[in-house]
């Protein structure tokens, strides 16, 4: 068994393409269209080939955040330059240490309202 993505709901995914692209240096990967026209799935991939699946469906710009979904975790090699650098939509946790996860990180919005997490490993 692998990971392989995650799907999140987005009103732009050129847009949140660009801004996983621009900010956390994803690759966009594929994409499809369903039969119907009305859902673009674009895909972006990290390094190690884990995607996020970025599914557009025509009309559909807000989304209420479930009791379900949290956050995802991006491991970065610096969580202060990253969070300094990244165009956040919404900062949820400011940079801080971790003892017991053994981790430096922060929590920010994507422009969807997406919990990303940025983990630097403590050494």
């Amino acid at each position: 068994m692998a990971f392989i993505h995650v799907c999140l709901n987005v009103a732009d995914a050129e847009r949140a393409a660009d801004w996983y692209a621009d900010n956390l240096g994803f690759e966009r990967s594929w994409e499809f269209t369903t039969p119907d026209g009305d859902t673009r799935n674009l895909y972006v991939a990290d390094g190690n080939g884990v995607e996020l699946q970025l599914s557009d469906t025509e009309g559909a710009d807000e989304f209420e955040e479930g009791t379900a979904y949290d956050h995802f975790a991006v491991k970065v090699d610096d969580v202060d330059a990253a969070f300094e650098r990244i165009d956040n939509h919404g900062v949820v946790e400011e940079p801080g240490d971790q003892p017991e996860a053994g981790a430096r990180t922060a929590f920010l919005k994507d422009p969807d309202g997406h919990t990303v997490e940025l983990v630097q490993p403590l050494e």
